[in-house]
């Protein structure tokens, strides 16, 4: 179990646990996971290798368009067979036909392990038995659709993909990866050698997993999806106003260490204002939720704040000290739940 479930063993955290968890060596899990949200808008209970060949093809080549390499090893059959399909060499038939064989050696067992073992509660069993070959849908994925935060699954989803696709794409040392913010935009995005800017994905799907679809400050539940009355808005946890004293003891205030997720009217009701020093403490664990995730905000961050806990914990303290010489008062919400980290 990863820091992230312990004390919310929700069927929502056991969900995201997996998407946002565990290192990528291939991002099938991610076209998979894309399929099984697609089962459960439809209510499906069982579904043959056969049949989820169609959707699972579809969110890989999706990708593979945008971004040519999905994976960490040299050569992938499956892979092959769809760019294959994508240069028009072979019909959509054949390619899933060949997704039934190819596409699933892994990822239909890897799926629901973390950390070498398996989630509590499963979403789908495998049924080979028989000559048969078919995912048994259960009970759990089926009540995700029942969760406020199953609108936001598929966005996480995607962010997560985006993150990695364009990583391994840009070919950028870990050591100097430092993915960007544009607040304008509200994108996160990277910038190569000859500093060409590539945008990623929305800075809201990116945060939103890591603290678990809540409010940082008052632990509502927030949306990402536009149009909703429950959209979320991106906070500066240490203010915006206060950059020019940040910068100048080298921290980036648009870091991703300072982006938090917060209810909109939290959010103006807190405006420029401090957060009371026991929210430093949740900023660091949802910082730490980042590094354990092993992906590129997890390398922005360690390049951002520190390559140990304790230079992590340091680096807080010290921000936290400067914005309150600027500030004198500290803010709390006006209204706030029990929280799960």
């Amino acid at each position: 179990m990863t820091e992230f479930q312990i004390n919310d063993p929700s069927l929502e955290s056991q969900w995201r646990a997996l998407i946002l968890f565990g290192k990528n060596s291939a991002t099938y899990k991610f076209a998979f996971a894309k399929s099984l949200l697609e089962l459960v808008n439809k209510e499906t209970t069982k579904i043959s290798l056969a049949e989820l060949s169609r959707p699972f093809s579809k969110n890989i080549i999706e990708h593979l368009k945008e971004n040519d390499k999905q994976g960490n090893s040299k050569s992938s059959g499956f892979l092959n067979v769809c760019r294959s399909h994508i240069k028009g060499e072979i019909s959509e038939s054949e390619l899933w036909s060949k997704t039934e064989k190819l596409g699933f050696l892994n990822v239909v067992d890897a799926f629901q392990n973390l950390n070498r073992a398996q989630i509590p509660d499963i979403f789908y069993e495998k049924n080979y038995k028989s000559g048969k070959k078919e995912i048994v849908i259960k009970d759990n994925l089926l009540k995700l659709k029942e969760s406020f935060h199953f609108q936001n699954f598929n966005h996480e989803v995607e962010a997560r993909w985006n993150l990695v696709e364009t990583a391994w794409n840009l070919n950028l040392n870990p050591k100097l990866l430092e993915v960007k913010y544009d607040e304008d935009k509200s994108l996160f995005f990277l910038e190569n050698d000859f500093m060409r800017r590539t945008d990623i994905t929305s800075v809201r799907d990116s945060l939103n997993g890591y603290q678990k679809g809540k409010c940082f400050y008052s632990f509502q539940d927030i949306s990402v999806v536009s149009g909703s009355s429950h959209l979320c808005e991106v906070d500066h946890f240490f203010p915006h106003i206060n950059k020019t004293v940040h910068n100048e003891f080298g921290s980036n205030i648009n870091g991703v260490w300072n982006l938090v997720l917060a209810n909109k009217e939290v959010n103006r009701n807190k405006s420029a204002r401090i957060p009371e020093k026991r929210f430093l403490q949740r900023l660091f664990i949802r910082n730490e939720f980042y590094i354990q995730s092993k992906h590129p905000l997890a390398e922005t961050i360690v390049n951002q704040t520190g390559n140990t806990k304790q230079k992590r914990i340091e680096f807080l303290n010290k921000q936290y000290q400067l914005a309150l010489n600027s500030a004198i008062i500290t803010w709390k919400p006006e209204f706030e739940l029990n929280g799960n980290f």
